[in-house]
């Protein structure tokens, strides 16, 4: 992984590493939760061989990035994260992307392409369409689907918020294996993104996202015409490529319950081989590939 720069962009002085030519056409990679910038370790430098401008900042609550007020709010919905990485790529000078990532990420990266689709030459989301509203979040799921979001529901109380940060790395940790579980990945490999969940804002944006989901904490007025936008589910237009692996155990939908959502040239693939839900770190030749077809038009 490159350097790692820190920069002023909106809210937020951000922290992200960068790689490949000033010149090149951009790539935004964007990471998830519980993990970090190192999921694209991989995936960088071979995009920056390929002639992408490669740009791979920390979200918000993680990492370097930090508040630039003390008094801001630390907010978690996804109208903020999608305006974090406009705001970002305002400051870089990046007037348009192919953006990419996965579980909050994924999200992130298809608001943008909702919202501002001028901005996003591309999209390769991992799990595909995630955009969602505080309504949709407040609908029952089937038993065994609920089951699965028990974190969520730990995270609502304030025995779950004291829980998450005293045991932040182990609760991380066990999510990892529980999402990949086929994934054999070492204590230095864990630890290396571990590292970035130690961000005094972390446990406070993962508590707000996960409860602002279910309804439970307000976002803030300036996102709230964002969200009624994608609260309409919108579809998307730009060139995409849904990626899903083939042992993902983290909850996600079928690929047939989105295929509708993407009305530009769309493809889906499935990556086999025991691919779980950090698919970038997992499987990253597959997530390079997915971003050089979507450059290159070969939908």
């Amino acid at each position: 992984m490159s350097l790692l720069n820190q920069i002023d962009a909106g809210v937020l002085n951000v922290g992200y590493v960068e790689n490949g030519p000033a010149d090149g056409p951009a790539v935004l990679l964007l990471h998830g939760w519980p993990y970090d910038i190192h999921a694209f370790d991989e995936v960088t430098p071979a995009l920056a061989a390929a002639g992408h401008r490669v740009v791979v900042p920390h979200l918000r609550g993680y990492g370097t990035t930090r508040f630039l007020r003390e008094d801001a709010v630390r907010n978690g919905e996804p109208a903020a994260l999608g305006r974090d990485a406009i705001d970002l790529m305002d400051a870089l000078g990046i007037q348009s992307a192919i953006v990419a990532g996965f579980d909050w990420g994924a999200r992130t990266a298809a608001v943008l392409a909702a919202l501002w689709p001028e901005r996003v030459t591309g999209l390769v989301p991992v799990s595909g369409y995630l955009i969602g509203s505080q309504a949709s979040g407040a609908a029952p799921l089937p038993p065994a689907a609920e089951q699965l979001w028990w974190y969520q529901f730990y995270f609502a109380t304030e025995r779950g918020r004291a829980g998450y940060a005293a045991n932040t790395r182990d609760f991380a940790k066990l999510i990892w294996h529980t999402a990949s579980p086929k994934w054999q990945f070492d204590d230095a490999t864990f630890e290396r993104s571990a590292a970035s969940l130690d961000n005094p804002d972390h446990v406070d944006v993962v508590i707000h996202n996960y409860r602002w989901r279910l309804g439970l904490a307000e976002g803030e007025a300036e996102y709230a015409e964002l969200e009624a936008r994608l609260a309409a589910a919108p579809v998307i237009a730009v060139p995409t490529i849904t990626l899903e692996g083939d042992v993902n155990g983290a909850p996600h939908p079928d690929p047939s319950a989105y295929a509708s959502k993407f009305s530009g040239p769309y493809e889906h693939r499935t990556i086999g081989g025991g691919v779980g839900h950090n698919l970038p770190q997992e499987a990253p030749d597959a997530f390079v590939q997915a971003i050089i077809d979507v450059a290159e038009g070969a939908l």
